[in-house]
C-alpha cells in the first residue's frame, strides 16, 4: 500500500477533503493534474457566494451550518482571510417562483433572515433598482468566499498535517482490486486502501458507465463591471446577492479589488464536450443579455463588461451532487458533480467525504446525494443551454 487514502483532484471539494482527511490519518496523498487553485478549474473567478438561505432542499441546511464553522476553522488554522462576512440578499417578485419557495425552506430550517420591502431596500441598498413587485430577504450569515485562497490554504494545512501532494500528475485510470484501488498516471501507479474522486469537470473519465450516463460537463461563465463609485459596492455596503425578477436572473458579489464588481447571469450552464477546452470568450448573446440585465438591475455599474471568464463543472441529471461510494462496500468514493453550486458547502462536503472514505463516521439522511440513486440509469435530457425558466433554475453560485 502507498497510503490509506488518495484524493484525486484538489479543487473546491478535493482540497477540503484532503485537509479533513489529514486530520484523521497520517497516510493521505493528494493528486492534482495541474496545481491547486489553477485558473482553469471551477475554482477560478476570485469569489463564490456563501449563504445560509437555500431554496427547496432543507437537507442542505445542516451542511451549510457545518461549512460555516469549518470556514472559520480554516481561517484560524492558516491565518488566511477566506470568508468576507458581508451578508446576502435574495431578491425577487413577491409572488414569483423564487422568493416564496425560498422563504418556505428558510422557515422550515429556522434560519436567521429579515424580509425587506421595496422601500427598505431603497433605503439600505439603493444600488439595486427593484421592480414595483419586488422585495428581498436578507441573510445575515452570508458572504463572499475567496476561492483560490481557500483551496491553497486547505492544501497547505493538509501538508502541514503530514499529507503528501503530487502536482502536475493527471490520473488516467483507477481500478478497484480485492485489496485496494490502483491509481495510474502515465507509467506510474500507486495502490491505496481507498480513493476519493473529486475531479470536478474532469471526473467523468474515472466514472463507471451508470454515472457517465447521468452527468455532463458544462461551461459556467462569469462577468465583472466597473463601479461608477467603488465605495458603494464595497463589502460593508453591498452584500452578495441572487436575484430572479420576472424573466431576468443574476447573482453577484461586492468588489474585492476596490474597482470591479462581479455580476453574472444565473443558471446558464452550457454543455461542453471537453473540460480542457472550455470556450473562454462570451458569445454575443451572453454579452447582450448580461449587459441588459446589469443596466436594469445595477445602474451604479458602467454597463460594459470589463472582464469575463469561463470554467468547467460537472452537472448531474438532478443537479444534486455525487457524494458516497460507487456501490456498497466500494473503496472508490465520489465527491463530485456539484453542478455549479458546491463551493459554499465545500468544507462541509469535504469533511463528510473524508470521514466516510476513512471509515471514521457515516452521515445519515444523505440519500439525495448518494450515487446509488441513479441505479437504474436516468438519462440527461440532451445537451445545450438550460431551457427551464429562471425561477426553476438552480442558483449556481
Amino acid at each position: 500500500m502507498d497510503g490509506q487514502l488518495a484524493v484525486i483532484g484538489l479543487g473546491s471539494i478535493g482540497s477540503m477533503a484532503l485537509w479533513q482527511a489529514s486530520r484523521l490519518s497520517d497516510s493521505v496523498v493528494g493528486f492534482e493534474a495541474q496545481s491547486p487553485g489553477h485558473a482553469r478549474s471551477a475554482v477560478g473567478g476570485d469569489t463564490r457566494l456563501f449563504r445560509m438561505l437555500y431554496r427547496g432542499t432543507p437537507s442542505y441546511y445542516p451542511i451549510l451550518e457545518r461549512s460555516r464553522h469549518l470556514w472559520s476553522e480554516l481561517e484560524v488554522e492558516t491565518s488566511q482571510h477566506i470568508l468576507t462576512r458581508c451578508g446576502g440578499l435574495s431578491i425577487g417578485t413577491v409572488d414569483g417562483p423564487y422568493l416564496p419557495h425560498l422563504l418556505d425552506t428558510t422557515r422550515l430550517n429556522g434560519a436567521d433572515h429579515e424580509i425587506l420591502s421595496r422601500g427598505a431596500m431603497a433605503e439600505r441598498y439603493p444600488q439595486h433598482h427593484l421592480r414595483p413587485d419586488d422585495q428581498a430577504v436578507f441573510d445575515p450569515h452570508a458572504g463572499a468566499l475567496r476561492t483560490d485562497r481557500a483551496v491553497t490554504a486547505a492544501v497547505a494545512a493538509a501538508q502541514a498535517n503530514g499529507a503528501t501532494v503530487l502536482t502536475d500528475t493527471p490520473i488516467d485510470d483507477i481500478r478497484e482490486t480485492g485489496d485496494g484501488v490502483v491509481v495510474t498516471s502515465g507509467t506510474n501507479s500507486w495502490t491505496f486502501e481507498n480513493v476519493i474522486v473529486s475531479s470536478g469537470g474532469w471526473s467523468r473519465r474515472l466514472m463507471p458507465d451508470y454515472l457517465k450516463a447521468v452527468t455532463e460537463t458544462r461551461r459556467i461563465f462569469l462577468s465583472w463591471f466597473v463601479a461608477r463609485d467603488a465605495s458603494e459596492f464595497s463589502p460593508d455596503r453591498f452584500p452578495i446577492f441572487i436575484r430572479i425578477s420576472g424573466d431576468r436572473s443574476m447573482y453577484g458579489a461586492p468588489s474585492v479589488d476596490g474597482v470591479t464588481v462581479k455580476a453574472t447571469l444565473d443558471g446558464r450552464g452550457v454543455f461542453t464536450p471537453q473540460a480542457d477546452a472550455v470556450p473562454r470568450d462570451l458569445t454575443a448573446d451572453e454579452i447582450a443579455e448580461t449587459t441588459e440585465t446589469v443596466t436594469e438591475f445595477l445602474p451604479g455599474l458602467f454597463p460594459s463588461i470589463v472582464r469575463s471568464d469561463a470554467f468547467p463543472d460537472l452537472y448531474t441529471a438532478d443537479q444534486h451532487s455525487l457524494l458516497g461510494p460507487l456501490r456498497e462496500n466500494s473503496r472508490i468514493y465520489c465527491a463530485t458533480g456539484f453542478s455549479g453550486a458546491g463551493f459554499k458547502m465545500a468544507s462541509g462536503f469535504g469533511e463528510i467525504a473524508a470521514s466516510e472514505a476513512l471509515g471514521a463516521k457515516s452521515f445519515p439522511e444523505l440519500d439525495f446525494v448518494r450515487p446509488q440513486r441513479f441505479r437504474p440509469h436516468r438519462q440527461l435530457d440532451g445537451h445545450g443551454t438550460t431551457t427551464e425558466p429562471p425561477g426553476n433554475r438552480q442558483n449556481v453560485r
